[in-house]
């Protein structure tokens, strides 16, 4: 289990080095992220509930969750396929959570919450085996090698997916990275609590696969991206 007697709000950032702004937000975008965001968020000030479909609006059965959700693309067209499921997206990045709260505001989705910070904050303060998923799709590849150490599949932060996975729920990872998809299926099978699903070829997208921005550019260059999934043991 990861110890973390440290609020949040008093913790150092393990997982998250990048940027956290980029380009000036347009006033409609700032707006909502002084006014939307707070609706949306989750406060990790407060202990987390036992049952964590009661953070929903929507009756969910299940709870998934999306780490770096970008502009939220494929985070929005899960949750609007899958009404019953309740969804968490994390993204540290002002300019993306602003894509997606403009998004929401056009098409509002009642099962899905967000949080706006390290992701390694919210897996601590979730309940043990309270998720049936966990995505994480492009994330920054780190491509030094004295940058490795921040990528966010490590040891550390799979022990922290495992206490919050329920047994048979699905770590789904892709990446147009070689290197990073050799360190993914390197480190998660060190883990004795996930094995990875065979049956379908990792250059397969996942069922109703929508694209993303970076899965575009990544075939635009020419690299081919890989799909991995993980089942929790």
């Amino acid at each position: 289990m990861v110890e973390n007697d440290a609020p949040a709000s008093f913790r150092r950032r393990e997982a998250f080095y990048g940027r956290v702004k980029g380009p000036r937000l347009r006033p409609r975008q700032a707006g909502l992220i002084d006014e939307a965001l707070p609706r949306l968020r989750l406060d990790l000030s407060r202990p987390a509930p036992s049952d964590l479909r009661t953070l929903f609006a929507a009756p969910v059965s299940a709870v998934r969750l999306e780490i770096g959700f970008g502009g939220g693309e494929h985070l929005r067209h899960e949750a609007a396929r899958h009404a019953g499921t309740g969804f968490i997206g994390v993204e540290p990045f002002v300019n993306g959570m602003a894509k997606m709260l403009v998004a929401l505001d056009e098409t509002p989705l009642s099962n899905l919450v967000l949080y706006d910070d390290d992701a390694t904050f919210l897996l601590d303060w979730l309940p043990e085996a309270s998720l049936s998923g966990v995505d994480l799709f492009y994330p920054d590849p780190w491509t030094k090698q004295r940058h490795f150490k921040r990528r966010f599949v490590s040891a550390r932060n799979l022990e922290r997916f495992a206490r919050v996975m329920r047994p048979g729920a699905l770590f789904r990872f892709a990446s147009d990275i070689d290197t990073y998809v050799k360190w993914t299926l390197a480190h998660v099978g060190r883990h004795a609590g996930f094995e990875e699903l065979e049956g379908e070829t990792r250059a397969t997208p996942y069922e109703a696969w929508p694209g993303t921005r970076y899965e575009a550019k990544a075939f635009r260059e020419g690299r081919a991206p890989a799909y991995l999934t993980f089942r929790r043991l």
